[in-house]
């Protein structure tokens, strides 16, 4: 994946939960990664999305689609 140019599908103020997310979409069969780094002050992250799950773009679609599932 590193060399190819990856699309955005979920962003978060915690790495925590990039990580979770990045885990699910890893365990499904979709390769993710994660990008960025949080504050050590909360209310910077609550105010900016700062960590994010990135994936290939021919897995855009396949990873916007299990991350709607997870969420319902």
């Amino acid at each position: 994946m590193e060399n190819e140019e990856l699309r955005t599908v979920a962003s978060f103020g915690n790495e925590m939960s990039a990580q979770i997310t990045a885990g699910m979409l890893r365990e499904n069969g979709i390769p993710a990664q994660v990008f960025g780094q949080a504050s050590s002050y909360p209310s910077i992250n609550a105010a900016i999305d700062s960590v994010c799950v990135k994936v290939r773009p021919q897995d855009y679609d396949a990873a916007m689609q299990l991350i709607s599932q997870s969420a319902e």
